[in-house]
This record gives C-alpha cells, structure tokens and sequence, in this order.
C-alpha cells in the first residue's frame, strides 16, 4: 500500500526540500543528507546511518567526484549516469516519492541530482546488523547442522537456497503494515506447492490492514486467521532450522519469512506436524520411527493420566488388584484435585521465575523449587507424594515435543478434563474428550482446502503411515560403464 502518492517533480529544489520533510531531516540523527556537485551538476544522497557499509558509499563519493564529464540535464540523464558511473551490484531508477522514502528507510541509499530531473537513483548498499547464524536455543539437535535463522530476511532466504539449489525454488516479497512495512518473503517450489493456495496466500498477506506486524509470524497468523480465544491449539508451526524448513519446502509446503524475526512459518499446518522432530530423520529409521511412537505416547499420556487417575480414585471399586497401590496411603490434608490444580499452577509460576533468573543462578533455583518446596509441601500435609509423581511425569512430558503453543493447549485440555471429571465423574470424563475432540476438529488454520487433522481426516495412508514410520527412500544409482 502506497502512502506518499506525489511523484518527483523536474525542479530538483522542491524535491530535496520534499524529501527533507519526509525523512525529518535535520530532526532525526541518523538520517543523513549529503550535498555535493558531481559533474557540474548539484546531486543530493539519502541514507540510514548504521544500514549501510560505510566504505562503500566512501568509494562511491570519491569515484563520483573525479568524474570530469559535465550532465546535461534529461529524462534520460539518470538511467545513462547509472549505467555509466554507479558501480554497486545493484541500482534502480524510480519516480514516485513512496519508493524513494520506503527504500530509504529499508537501509538503500537515494541519489537525486539537478540534471536527472523527475528520477532517482536507488543504490542497495545495506549492510543490517546481525548476529551470528548459531543453533537455535530452543530446537537443537542431536546430529545434523548446528546453524539456525536470524533476524535478517535476506540472511535467511540465503540460508534456504544453500540447500535447495533448483532454479524453481521461488522466492516472492510482499509487504505488511501500513506503519512499519515489514518484508515479508514467500518460499516455495513451483510444481510441488499448491499453486490456487500460494495465491490466496500473498494475497491475503497483501492485504492485511495493520499499523504494523512488529510481533513477526504471530501478527501476521493474527491477522490472516479469525481468532477464536477459547481454542488454545497452535495455528502455525514454526521453525528456526534451515534444514527443517528445507525439508518442508521439498514435500511441498510455503515458508513464509517476516524480517526481523528468526522464525519461519512452516504452511499449510497440521496437528501431527508439531510432534515431529529434526533428530527423527538425523537418526536412522528404526530409531527414528521409535522416537515418533514413543513421543506420540507420552503426550498422549501427559493429557490423560492425572484425570484417568483422579477418575479411579473417585470410584475405587473400578481399580483391580494389581493396581491397589495407585491409592495414595496418606493424601494428605488437602483434597487430591485441589492438589492437582495447585501443582499446574506452581509449575508456571516456576517457568516465569525461571525465565527472569540470571543464567548463573538457573541451577541454585532448580533445587531449591524442585526439591526444597516439594520436600516441605509433603512434610506440611499440602501435598501427596503421589501427586508429585504424576505431575512430575506430566511436566517432563510436555518436554517431548518442542511447540510451546501445543504443550499449553493440552495443558488446558488437561486442567479441563480434571474439573469436568471432578463435577460429573464418568460423564464429565467422556464429555471432556469430546470437547477435545471437536476443539481439535474445529481449529481455523491458514490452510485452505487441507485440515487440521491431516492426514487422519481426509485419511491419507502413506501419509499417515509417516507420521508413525520412517521410510526409506531409495536413491538410483546411475549406470556404470562396464570394465573390459
């Protein structure tokens, strides 16, 4: 969406004063004009201090001031100058103001002299602060690349096409935020990406209407999805590991980078989806297909075993013998499902505390949380031991899948499962695991004809063989000439 709709004007005086007052020059530290006559002829640039190398717009000073040739001013003086005398990778001419201020502001650097008269030049010459492409904290692998996106856009569609080097690998940029016109890039490989769905995609980005999408993939996710706050299941998956977001560009999805964030959104999304794991496919099939059944069962098992439990203590007749001893012998003074709820709850606010705990101290308050505060709680009658158990159990489980988002949505599942269970028993118990159901079913996802529940619902066998079995794929080996 274009803001400023004037166009340059031929007098070269009215321009600079017009693009004064745009970028705040004077007012704004780090915006910098520089006033110089090159070649007879007076030209004016624009830059951001601290989005350009330095060096770079040194050379071009120097170089421009030796030309001794005089400019006769021309429409066509600006592309014959650029052609002739801008030695940098990349230059562009534009007559519209709006393009002048945008790229200005994206770290380019605006060249407007006398003789080119409703042109300017556009040079790209940034140079944005990054940091170093390490290992993202919260996806780490065992095996496999140790390297992970930044905050830089360009950086990370550099970092995609290291490893997919097909000339139909697209990369298309589209805008958001009427305020802060944030680069946004669409990745995906024509031919195995849904052609209707990639449209609908940059159109809907396209027309966001925003301020700004400070927040990265989730204001955009808030802005193309219609939020439902009573559903916590996570809309987007997301990754900061160049091979994984290489592996989904290959079976056909669309990564969707949003500069200034170290993420890409991984669409379209599914449920099964967040209980896979880079370290599956590092390992070899076996082990792999073992991780995913074990980590499908543990989650599965994090959202059912404290109200399963609580289920068979509210009706002891049901336990059979052998498993007599789920009955806590002291449940202390304090009724087992306020215990339950008072341990959700503890574990947060630990999370939290943890979160705002210099790094050097991270330790000393793991004990002191974890052993000292549960040793006392048991002694005073706050707490079973049993319970410390299974919500023991509980928290580490929600550590075998990396979603944040999804870790909380059954978190919630859970909590609600243990009041419905705690009001009408059995029924509330059914009626919970409907409700979960039908949340899960329900889920509006940025995936246009594809569910939420695929490959489940439309079943899919070999695709939802894979979530459960890593195949192989055989790779054909080309024909050898034989050997006299």
């Amino acid at each position: 969406m274009r803001i400023f709709n004037e166009k340059l004007s031929s007098d070269h005086d009215e321009n600079v004063a017009l693009i004064d007052r745009l970028l705040n020059v004077g007012r704004s530290f780090d915006v910098i004009k520089r006033e110089t006559t090159v070649a007879g002829s007076d030209l004016v640039m624009y830059y951001i201090e601290g989005f350009v190398v330095s060096d770079q717009i040194l050379r071009l000073l120097t170089y421009l001031l030796s030309i001794d040739e005089k400019l006769t001013p021309s429409p066509e003086c600006a592309a014959e100058f650029a052609k002739k005398h801008v030695p940098t990778t990349e230059a562009r001419l534009t007559d519209e103001v709006d393009t002048v201020i945008l790229k200005v502001l994206s770290g380019c650097t605006a060249i407007l002299c006398r003789a080119f008269e409703n042109k300017a030049i556009i040079i790209d010459a940034r140079a944005y602060p990054a940091r170093s492409t390490e290992e993202p904290e919260g996806d780490r692998v065992m095996r496999g690349s140790r390297d992970g996106f930044v905050e830089t856009l360009v950086f990370n569609t550099a970092l995609l096409r290291r490893r997919i080097r097909d000339a139909h690998l697209a990369v298309e940029y589209v805008s958001a935020g009427q305020r802060s016109r944030t680069d946004i890039a669409l990745c995906y490989i024509e031919g195995l990406a849904d052609s209707d769905y990639v449209a609908g995609l940059k159109e809907k980005i396209a027309s966001i209407k925003t301020d700004s999408v400070i927040l990265g993939h989730q204001s955009i996710a808030e802005s193309l999805i219609r939020t439902r706050w009573y559903n916590p299941f996570p809309k987007i998956r997301t990754t900061e590991r160049p091979d994984a977001a290489a592996a989904c560009v290959l079976e056909g999805s669309v990564i969707v980078f949003v500069d200034n964030t170290p993420e890409a959104m991984i669409l379209p999304t599914s449920l099964f989806d967040f209980l896979q794991e880079t370290d599956d496919f590092y390992f070899p099939p076996l082990t792999g297909g073992y991780l995913r059944l074990l980590r499908h069962f543990v989650f599965i098992l994090s959202l059912l075993i404290t109200p399963l439990w609580y289920l068979m203590l509210s009706n002891p007749t049901w336990i059979p013998d052998a498993l007599y001893f789920i009955i806590p012998s002291d449940p202390g003074d304090v009724p087992i499902i306020v215990q339950l709820f008072m341990i959700e709850l503890t574990l947060d606010g630990l999370k939290l505390a943890s979160l705002n705990t210099p790094s050097m101290l991270n330790n000393s308050f793991a004990i002191v949380g974890g052993l000292l505060l549960g040793d006392f709680a048991v002694k005073t009658g706050w707490l079973c031991t049993d319970v410390i158990l299974y919500m023991a159990v509980v928290s580490i489980a929600n550590f075998a899948q990396p979603s944040y988002e999804l870790g909380y949505a059954f978190k919630f599942m859970r909590m609600l499962l243990l009041i419905l269970t705690a009001i009408f028993g059995v029924w509330g118990f059914a009626a919970g695991i409907a409700v979960i159901l039908v949340l899960i079913s329900t889920n509006k996802t940025i995936n246009g004809t594809r569910k939420y529940l695929y490959p489940l619902i439309p079943f899919n066998r070999e695709a939802f063989s894979r979530l459960f079995f890593r195949k192989i794929k055989k790779i054909g080996r080309e024909a050898q000439p034989h050997k006299k």
